[in-house]
């Protein structure tokens, strides 16, 4: 495709330096008389679509980029909006699809030391299960996930018992909801091929969504002040937060925690590639994809938080219409 569009670059070249010697009104007789020939091409085509190439189109996307709508509309082209909406996004999928593929499938694995010691834990302690384990090794400063030290013993056949005993993770977000918001990460690309990302926060009890922010550099400076504005935005609404779920994602420094800390949010990290450990925020992420970005073509960084400030009003008024009459602690919607 590069060197496609190099060709593409050269010919047009050429073409713009043919250009030059011509008068206003020759060019304008050649302009009448391409008109005319897509004309004659869509009358031949009796409605049927042009098929174009990737190159083709990042160049007809770079020539028409420039040119204000009320010129888009009164060019004869023979491509639609819907058109070049479905392109952006196959070309974005793509690249997205591209750029995250694991080197090698699955999850990493764990290295034999580790192996050795969770069965020689196992097998001394006859009455630990895997996350009392797993519990000894964080002490020991192994970093390992409990459904790794689940795998390591389910595969030697050794019974992990007290894990009967033990609340799941879906029982614990179900008990704590009202006192529960989860937080994560998601990028978009915008037409001219900038990567923002945008930093969203929802309640577990009312499904209520914040967007904190969104920038092209999510350094420790901007995601620390959106903390602090998190902090601010539920103590000014009265609402009581007792645990903030995340992912492990660098983005977050370590004083992010520790300023959630110091307002009295405990912070639980979910497991390694354990997306399912915050599916309610993976949920609205892809709602928000499907619904918005998907269906609209972004042009800079205050566009994307004007479409997610709207998104975000229209689906906390739906999730406060399909909740129950009387408000929680933490429903307090802003009016119109």
């Amino acid at each position: 495709m590069l060197l496609r569009l190099a060709y593409l670059g050269v010919t047009n070249a050429l073409a713009l330096l043919r250009l030059l010697p011509m008068s206003g009104r020759d060019k304008d007789a050649e302009i009448l008389a391409l008109r005319r020939q897509i004309m004659v091409r869509e009358r031949q085509l009796g409605g049927g679509g042009v098929r174009f190439n990737p190159a083709d189109w990042a160049w007809l996307a770079a020539l028409l980029h420039p040119l204000p709508r009320t010129l888009l509309h009164q060019l004869r082209l023979l491509v639609r909006p819907e058109t070049v909406l479905h392109w952006h996004r196959e070309l974005i999928a793509r690249r997205h699809a591209r750029q995250s593929q694991p080197r090698r499938a699955g999850r990493p694995r764990t290295l034999r030391p580790i192996r050795t010691l969770v069965l020689r834990l196992a097998r001394e302690n006859s009455g630990w299960g895997y996350r009392r384990i797993h519990g000894e090794l964080l002490v020991l400063g192994v970093k390992v996930a409990a459904s790794t030290v689940w795998e390591i013993l389910h595969d030697v056949g050794v019974d992990p018992a007290p894990e009967r005993t033990n609340s799941t993770w879906a029982t614990f977000l179900r008990s704590q909801a009202q006192g529960l918001i989860a937080a994560d990460f998601f990028e978009t690309v915008t037409l001219t091929g900038a990567r923002l990302y945008v930093l969203a926060v929802i309640e577990h009890a009312t499904r209520r969504v914040r967007i904190l922010g969104a920038t092209p550099h999510p350094n420790a400076a901007w995601v620390t002040q959106t903390a602090r504005n998190l902090f601010m935005d539920l103590e000014d609404t009265g609402c009581q937060v007792k645990y903030l779920t995340r992912d492990r994602d660098g983005k977050y420094p370590a004083l992010f925690d520790t300023i959630l800390a110091d307002a009295g949010i405990e912070v639980m990290l979910t497991g390694v590639r354990m997306p399912r450990m915050n599916s309610i925020m993976e949920r609205w992420i892809q709602s928000c994809r499907h619904e918005l970005l998907d269906r609209m073509l972004i042009w800079n960084q205050a566009h994307l938080l004007y479409a997610l400030r709207e998104y975000e009003h229209h689906h906390n008024q739906t999730a406060r219409t399909e909740a129950s009459p009387t408000p929680g602690p933490c429903e307090h919607y802003p009016t119109q």
